[in-house]
C-alpha cells in the first residue's frame, strides 16, 4: 500500500496513541479477519475510532478487514479521514440511514451507531432524531437480515428514563418513566423503540443482535460541540476560565471514547444476543461541577479558575437518591465479559485537550 494511505501517515500524537489503544485491545480480532463490517454514522465520534483502529489493524497485522462506512456527508467524512478514504479496504457510502440500504455491499457485521445525540438536534430536529432510531434502525436490521450479519445496535443510557425507586445506580433491567408525548424525548423513546425492534427482528428471523447502552462518552470531540463536558474541554484548550451557570449537581457516568470503542468490539464478538450491556467506567462517575474542577486542576500551568455565576451555587450539592436515581450506570455485566476501563477522568481530559491542541 502507498505509504501516504497508512493510518500512521495521517494521524499523529495523542490521537494516534488513542487509536493504537483500540487496535491493540485484547479481543478476538481473528473473528473479524477477512470479514466486512458496516458502520453507520461513520463520521461520528465513536464510529471514527472504531474505523481507524480497524484500518490500523490492517496496516500492522494484515487483518484484512473491509470497512464500509455510511455517512450523510462525504464532504464531512473527507475532512475527518483525509486520504484514508482512498484505501481499497475502506468504502464510503453517502446516504441517510433513513433511506434503504440498496447500494451497500455485503457485510458480515453491522454496527448501527448513526444518531443525532445533541440537545440542539432534540430542540431543532426532533423528527430527524427519532427517525434515525426508528427508520434507520429498521433499515440497518433489514440489511443485516438479508446479509445474515452479526449486528450491534448502539442504544443509550437515556432509555432508562426517570427512575425513582431509591436505587443508587442503573442496572440493565431498570426501567423508569419517559413521557411519550414530549418531543424532548425523541431520542430516549427512539432508542427504546430501536431495542424493541431489534428484539422483534431476532424473534421473527432468528438474527444475532447485540445491544450496548453507552453512558456519557467524552474525548476530543470538537471545539464547537454543545455538550457541557465538551465546552469545559474547549475552555481549557482556549485557555479560558470556566464559569458554571448552575451548581453543577447532576451526577453522571462518563466513559472515555477509547474505552467505549473497545467495549463495543468486545460485545460485538463476545456478548450475548439481546442482552444489553451498560458501558460505564466506575472511575468516571462524577458530577458536572467536579468534571469542570478536574479540567482546571489537570492543567495547573494554565492558571485557570472555576467560578459560579450565582454565589449560592458555590455550596457543594448533596445527592438525594430518594427523588431520582442519578445517571450512574452499573457495568458489572460488561466487566464480566473481561472489559475494564483504562482511562479515568483526569487522564481522559488530558488526552482530549492534547488532541485538540495538536489539531
Amino acid at each position: 500500500m502507498d505509504n501516504s494511505l497508512l493510518v500512521r501517515s495521517n494521524i499523529k500524537g495523542q490521537f494516534l496513541a488513542d487509536i493504537e489503544e483500540v487496535a491493540n485491545c485484547d479481543i478476538e480480532w481473528d473473528q473479524l479477519s477477512g470479514k466486512s463490517i458496516l458502520i453507520t454514522g461513520a463520521s461520528g465520534f465513536i464510529s471514527s475510532h472504531l474505523i481507524l483502529a480497524m484500518l490500523l489493524k490492517n496496516d500492522e497485522a494484515n487483518a484484512n478487514i473491509h470497512v464500509i462506512g455510511m455517512v450523510r456527508s462525504a464532504e464531512r467524512a473527507a475532512k475527518k479521514y483525509g486520504s484514508l478514504i482512498e484505501r481499497d479496504d475502506f468504502t464510503l457510502i453517502e446516504q441517510d440511514v433513513c433511506d434503504k440500504f440498496d447500494k451497500v455491499p455485503h457485510a458480515d457485521f453491522v454496527i448501527h451507531a448513526a444518531s443525532q445525540a445533541s440537545n440542539w438536534h432534540f430542540e431543532n430536529d426532533p423528527v430527524g432524531t427519532i427517525r434515525a432510531n426508528l427508520t434507520g434502525t429498521d433499515n440497518a436490521l433489514e440489511f443485516a437480515r438479508q446479509n445474515n450479519s452479526t449486528t450491534l445496535i448502539v442504544s443509550s443510557l437515556k432509555t432508562y428514563g426517570k427512575v425513582t425507586d431509591g436505587s443508587h445506580e442503573l442496572m440493565e433491567e431498570t426501567q423508569g418513566y419517559v413521557d411519550p408525548d414530549s418531543y424532548k424525548n425523541c431520542y430516549a423513546m427512539g432508542k427504546r423503540a430501536s431495542e424493541t425492534l431489534a428484539a422483534s427482528y431476532a424473534k421473527q428471523y432468528g438474527m444475532n443482535i447485540k445491544l450496548v447502552r453507552p453512558s456519557y462518552i467524552y474525548g476530543a470531540a470538537s471545539l464547537d460541540d454543545d455538550r457541557v463536558w465538551a465546552q469545559f474541554i474547549a475552555n481549557v484548550v482556549r485557555g479560558e476560565n470556566i464559569l458554571l451557570k448552575s451548581n453543577g449537581a447532576p451526577y453522571r457516568s462518563f466513559c472515555y471514547v477509547t474505552d467505549t470503542a473497545i467495549a463495543i468490539l468486545l460485545v460485538l464478538l463476545k456478548g450475548e444476543p439481546l442482552f444489553p450491556y451498560n458501558i460505564a467506567s466506575e472511575g468516571g462517575n462524577i458530577t458536572i461541577r467536579d468534571f469542570a474542577k478536574t479540567a482546571v486542576e489537570a492543567f495547573p500551568e494554565k492558571n485557570l479558575t472555576l467560578s459560579f455565576a450565582n454565589p449560592e451555587d458555590e455550596k457543594e450539592p448533596e445527592i438525594d437518591y430518594s427523588k431520582q436515581t442519578p445517571e450512574i450506570m452499573n457495568s458489572d455485566r460488561l466487566q464480566n465479559l473481561g472489559w475494564k476501563a483504562n482511562v479515568n477522568i483526569f487522564v481522559g481530559i488530558k488526552r482530549a485537550v492534547a488532541i485538540l491542541t495538536e489539531k
